[in-house]
């Protein structure tokens, strides 16, 4: 297929916060075009908003790895570490009910307490030391480090180790080699905990995994892997979002006024809404959801053949004129309830009502202590993560 583009995620220097300019739509096309991948494969890259919901909740749509077409991320990927994430029904269901209740809203709210002081022991901490300090090491990867370790039952003390066989596990340009022994490490890792809690459960979700080993629900293996998807999308994702929307409020004076001057520094209705828009605009997930058809599905005009492969780019899709008005501006008083930085559908983000209770921590918090808070450095010398999975910044310097 010639005069296919190449599938670029790269964002302008100029503008960091904005989708790469070659994922923007072409309104010839339309909001289905083909992209080409590395492999030389050209799958359909999606960016409407309403076209990526629909095709979100399709049963048509596949997630698994091995599925014809599927677009794969990289040369050798696999779906090692990544469980119930990279499944179909009912197996997705099967393995996804072994940790719901955790993170149901309920349990969740009652939590915030605990996240509250966890923020406040980071940013006292942070305080303390010196100036500049990088906001990301002090403060936007503890934070969520340690939530999830509290709520996992992992010691934080090992979190140079988790954290570090994260990072190449998402790091795109990580080799094969690499990316299979961080998981193989992690693996072993969370296995060990799992075998720790058979013997002495606690109250912890791998206490609760545990026992679903020892009653044959699970095994050990399918527990493992599970811990380790909930280990690294736990700080992961929400690490990056505190990060860079930190950023994005400090390269707008304006909207940052909204969130660090409301009248009411406990109105949870003001931070709530700045939470979802931050969600909305920065969308951190790259390199798009991908999917592979397994049945013919005819959409926006276009028949999407089975064995076909879909990228859906909710960067794009969040910036939908359609959906939200201006989308391109950050706008804390925007209803942005409807974004897709969670996905939808049966495979959307399990942990999203906790890291919606941690943003919410955070952004309530983070410009009360430190009303001063700026950056550090000049916008074009701060390191954003254009190499990973997920979208972010490596530092971020501040001071105050």
């Amino acid at each position: 297929m010639t005069g296919v583009p190449e599938f670029l995620t790269e964002r302008a220097p100029a503008s960091p916060f904005d989708p790469a300019p070659t994922l923007r739509p072409d309104h010839e096309a339309g909001p289905l075009r083909r992209v080409r991948l590395w492999d030389g494969s050209t799958p359909w890259l999606v960016t409407s908003h309403v076209h990526q919901r629909a095709l979100l909740a399709d049963p048509r749509v596949s997630t698994r790895i091995d599925s014809p077409g599927f677009p794969n991320f990289v040369e050798g990927f696999s779906d090692a570490g990544l469980s119930f994430l990279m499944m179909d029904d009912p197996e997705h269901n099967r393995l996804r009910r072994m940790v719901i209740s955790p993170f149901t809203v309920r349990r969740v709210e009652s939590m915030r307490a605990r996240v509250r002081e966890i923020v406040d022991e980071a940013l006292t901490t942070m305080l303390a030391g010196q100036k500049p300090a990088d906001l990301v090491e002090g403060f936007a990867l503890p934070v969520p480090s340690l939530v999830i370790c509290e709520l996992l039952g992992v010691p934080y003390v090992d979190h140079d180790f988790f954290q570090s066989n994260s990072r190449t596990f998402i790091h795109r340009e990580s080799s094969t080699e690499q990316r299979e022994s961080a998981i193989t490490a992690l693996a072993g890792y969370l296995d060990d905990l799992i075998g720790e809690r058979i013997a002495k459960p606690g109250e912890d979700l791998l206490s609760g995994l545990a026992k679903r080993v020892s009653s044959a629900e699970l095994t050990r293996t399918e527990a493992a892997e599970i811990g380790v998807l909930m280990l690294i999308g736990g700080h992961e994702t929400t690490a990056n979002m505190i990060a860079l929307g930190t950023l994005a409020l400090l390269r707008d004076p304006e909207q940052l006024a909204l969130l660090r001057d409301r009248e009411h520094p406990d109105d949870s209705a003001v931070v709530a809404s700045a939470v979802e828009e931050l969600l909305r605009y920065l969308s951190i997930v790259h390199n798009g959801r991908r999917r592979a058809a397994v049945a013919d599905i005819e959409i926006a005009g276009r028949t999407i053949r089975a064995g076909e492969g879909i990228i859906l780019v909710h960067e794009v899709g969040n910036r939908d004129p359609e959906v939200f008005a201006d989308p391109e501006r950050l706008d804390l008083r925007r209803d942005a309830h409807g974004h897709l930085a969670f996905g939808f559908g049966v495979h959307q983000c399990i942990g999203q009502p906790l890291a919606r209770l941690e943003l919410q921590v955070v952004f309530a918090t983070l410009f009360r202590r430190i009303p001063t808070l700026a950056l550090a450095t000049e916008l074009d010398r701060i390191p954003f993560k254009h190499d990973g999975f997920i979208y972010g910044v490596y530092e971020l310097p501040v001071t105050w």
